[in-house]
Formats: structure tokens, sequence, C-alpha cells
């Protein structure tokens, strides 16, 4: 028996692997008439070192995502997805990708690229790749190819 999805979750940074992640659950919401909710985390560490003068780089780097999530909610839509929405969350990728957007939003399925942008984080502590699929309570695809989808 096939599982039916509801209501997907797909993680993007503008990363190759992402964008691939972002191809696939839009045919798996297509195939499945699901709702398809597109995150974004801002890593608020990044900003731990940046003074209250520079708020104009925070404005900046939110501005750039605002731009990037449109292009891909009229991709997902002009693919045929009937339901997109799209979000931007600031603070800890980890937590808000495994626990905290998927519990808030009836999330039934998590589709994310194998790496993202972030190499030296990966390297110190982990990718959140690899946190998701350990801790998250919901099923989770990892894309890695093209192929597939």
């Amino acid at each position: 028996m096939l599982k039916q999805y509801q209501h997907i979750q797909v993680s993007v940074d503008g990363s190759k692997e992402a964008d691939l992640a972002f191809n696939k659950s839009v045919g798996i919401a297509q195939r499945n008439g699901a709702t398809l909710e597109i995150l974004h985390v801002i890593d608020t560490r990044s900003f731990q070192n940046v003074s209250s003068f520079d708020s104009e780089m925070v404005e900046q780097v939110s501005s750039d995502a605002e731009v990037k999530m449109k292009k891909y909610y009229e991709k997902a839509q002009k693919a045929g997805v009937k339901e997109v929405h799209y979000s931007i969350e600031f603070g800890s990728p980890k937590a808000i990708i495994a626990h905290e957007f998927p519990k808030k939003h009836d999330i039934d399925l998590i589709v994310l690229g194998a790496t993202g942008l972030n190499a030296v984080e990966r390297l110190l502590i982990g990718s959140v790749t690899e946190y998701v699929t350990r801790t998250a309570n919901y099923d989770v695809l990892v894309c890695r190819t093209e192929n597939n989808q």
C-alpha cells in the first residue's frame, strides 16, 4: 500500500541539491494532490556578531530570500500544484526544519537536498540533513540526483 501524502515540506537554501529536492517535491505534490510548503530558514547565528548598525544586511538577506521564494512559488504553481505556500523563518535550520515547522503545518513528508550551502557548519557540527533524518518524527526524502522525479 502506498502512502498518500497531504502536506509536503520542501526546504530550500539556493543550493543545487535543494533545487533538486524542490523539483521532486513538486512532482510528489502533483501526484498526491498535496499542499506544498516551501521553506527557507535564515540562520540567525550568522548575525550574532553583526552590530545593530548593520541591520541593512539582515534586511538584504531577507529581501533576497523573498525574491527566491516567490520564484519557487511561481514555478510550483505553473507546474500545476494546486495549493502552494512559502515561508521564510529565522532561527536554527535544524530545529525549524525537523520539528517546529512540520508540527505547526501538519507536515507528513519532509523533502530536502543531501547537502546545502553551509559547508563550514557541516564540517563543524554536522549537516542539517543528517540531523533531520535522525530526529524528525515524519517521513523524510533526501534528494541526491535528478533521476526518478
